[in-house]
């Protein structure tokens, strides 16, 4: 099976959220939508309160009688203005997003208050200074933009990648592992769009860098926001020859491997490496653990394994 498409819509987008671009620059209306606006904290590991088997959103007057600079403006559910704001102070029980798609059972609207709280406070974090003119920047428009001291507007900035799924047109797939990750932990090769490259360019170049293989028939699957930090994954499939040799020339990859369509389909039944259920890959005798739900790489093997 040569072509395949996703079977599901990657977890972090499937937003329902209301984004309400049109309350952003206007201030009274945010103003009187604040006392009744639900707040989500948020601490610099991206990590947010679990209360029970949901994401905790208080009232955003625990935080100021009105809103603050540094809170951004997500949108709107139930009539009510959602806020978010950074605080390295959280205590209780808590997960970040690659943890609490795994483990909670998030409804689309708080996924894309999660997604979009994160990307929009990491933005934040890193532009405290313009690019243009040097001088520091303020929030402004809810958060959605910066103005600079000179006057220069910057907005939030995504940075594009890819990801591949590398496939030899019938039943085995190739998955690498970083030097970083855990033993036998392994996922689709991937990797940031440079200046004045296309992205199916990208796609070639990431995947002859990274393991040395020449691909063909590179095909788009779909998108998932990744503000993790500020990313657009990009998903692909491309076919390769398994008898090219995996080079591994850039120092990135530290081993890759040619995998069946049963031992993926097996690794998929086994459960995510981190997940709750226990799973480890070293004290298990599997070869194989793959990424969780929240990554649009699931997404992509699990569409891949379905195939006959």
């Amino acid at each position: 099976m040569s072509g395949f498409q996703l079977k599901d819509v990657p977890l972090l987008s499937r937003s329902a959220l209301d984004r309400a671009e049109e309350l952003r620059s206007d201030e009274q209306a945010l103003k009187e939508g604040w006392p009744q606006a639900r707040l989500l904290r948020m601490n610099r590991r991206g990590q947010v309160r679990i209360d029970g088997d949901s994401v905790l959103l208080e009232s955003a007057t625990t935080l100021a009688p009105e809103p603050v600079p540094e809170a951004v403006f997500l949108g709107i559910d139930g009539g009510r203005h959602l806020w978010a704001v950074r605080d390295n102070e959280l205590d209780g029980k808590l997960m970040d997003l690659r943890v609490v798609g795994s483990v909670l059972h998030l409804d689309d609207v708080t996924l894309g208050i999660l997604s979009t709280a994160l990307a929009l406070l990491n933005w934040h974090d890193r532009a405290r200074f313009s690019a243009a003119d040097g001088t520091a920047t303020a929030p402004a428009s809810g958060g959605w933009t910066r103005v600079s001291e000179a006057g220069h507007e910057e907005f939030p900035r995504i940075d594009p990648a890819v990801i591949c799924l590398v496939h030899d047109g019938g039943d085995r797939v190739l998955l690498a592992r970083q030097h970083t990750w855990p033993e036998k932990m392994f996922s689709l090769l991937a990797g940031f769009v440079e200046a004045g490259e296309s992205l199916e360019r990208c796609v070639q170049r990431e995947i002859l860098e990274e393991v040395g293989v020449d691909v063909r028939d590179i095909r788009y699957l779909g998108s998932q926001p990744w503000p993790l930090p500020r990313s657009l994954m990009l998903g692909f499939a491309a076919v390769a020859d398994p008898e090219q040799p995996l080079v591994f020339a850039d120092g990135e990859i530290a081993e890759g491997y040619w995998f069946t369509r049963d031992e993926v389909r097996q690794a998929l039944d086994a459960g995510a490496w981190g997940a709750p259920t226990g799973i480890s890959g070293d004290a298990s005798d599997q070869r194989l653990f793959l990424p969780g739900s929240i990554s649009i790489a699931r997404t992509i093997v699990e569409s891949w394994a379905a195939g006959a």
